[in-house]
């Protein structure tokens, strides 16, 4: 079971890295580094005469292959693991399903001049799959470890998928934004969706949403430290995260959008996606290692 858990992390990992790196490829103009698809113009990779797009834009293509590679050994491993459920295989290979199914959506991305919603559909697939990734990650932690009954009473868990929610349409609205403004994914003049002020705004109010349902689970966790001190510590470290995003954010908007700050806001984005799924499935389906004190020892009371 052990190993299988450490493949699974890994494949969370390769999933988070095709997320960072594709957004490099968009805020650095790659997207049409390697215009030939499936080639890199004239050759299957970039030349030694390349310029630096087709490089950028044939390493985003080398970590989904490895993040594919290591969704096929989860789903492998998935198989061979003896006393998983059997939703929990068919998950892991449909994450693997997903994976493969960006080969050729980054062709149709490529073939179409970078549309908008192709380069759209490219980066929420990658986004869709790492959430599914982060849930298979804490079946396997649960089935490692042993499971427990969930240690918040069921609102709280029904606010976490408000929260969850909240944070599906706050990647949404954020990756519109992107479309929107002056990183679509190339330097040629792409169209882009809508303004960026109009964008902006229904994202600013999203973050909004998702801030006030966080904040209310927070405050039931700390009500309940002594019984779930790890999912507050948890949400403690998404709460820093979420806030430095923020400050991001705001920076990054009034100074006019520069490409290595919208990345770092887009790398976060992706963090606090998968650290929103990890935290809304604890609430729901715990593991004993969730259960026990912070100092050790016997776990504390469940609350059902």
């Amino acid at each position: 079971m052990q190993g299988y858990r450490q493949v699974v992390y890994a494949s969370v990992l390769w999933l988070y890295l095709v997320v960072a790196t594709g957004a490099v490829v968009r805020l650095t103009g790659s997207g049409l580094g390697c215009d030939n698809w499936p080639r890199c113009g004239d050759a299957p990779f970039p030349t030694k005469a390349a310029s630096y797009h087709p490089i950028i834009e044939f390493s985003n293509r080398l970590i989904a292959v490895v993040a594919i590679l290591f969704a096929l050994l989860g789903w492998l491993a998935a198989r061979r693991t003896a006393a998983l459920p059997r939703w929990l295989v068919r998950l892991s290979g449909f994450i693997f399903l997903l994976t493969v199914a960006q080969i050729p959506l980054g062709g149709v991305t490529v073939l179409t001049g970078l549309h908008p919603v192709a380069v759209m559909s490219h980066f929420l697939l990658a986004i869709i799959t790492l959430g599914l990734a982060v849930a298979v990650a804490l079946e396997a932690r649960r089935h490692e470890t042993g499971a427990v009954a969930p240690l918040v009473p069921l609102v709280v868990r029904r606010l976490g998928l408000v929260m969850l929610l909240a944070g599906t349409v706050l990647i949404v609205t954020g990756a519109i934004s992107t479309a929107s403004g002056p990183h679509p994914g190339a330097n040629t003049d792409v169209r882009r969706l809508f303004t960026v002020e109009g964008t902006v705004y229904v994202h600013v109010r999203a973050t909004a949403v998702y801030g006030i349902v966080f904040a209310i689970v927070i405050a039931a966790l700390v009500r309940r430290r002594a019984t779930a001190p790890r999912l507050l510590m948890s949400a403690a470290g998404l709460l820093v995260l979420l806030a430095g995003q923020m400050v991001v954010g705001e920076v990054q908007y009034r100074q006019g959008l520069p490409w290595w700050q919208v990345l770092i806001h887009v790398s976060v984005s992706g963090a606090i996606w998968a650290w929103t799924a990890w935290l809304v499935g604890a609430l729901w389906r715990p593991s004993a290692a969730l259960a026990r004190p912070l100092g050790g020892g016997r776990a504390a009371p469940l609350t059902r």
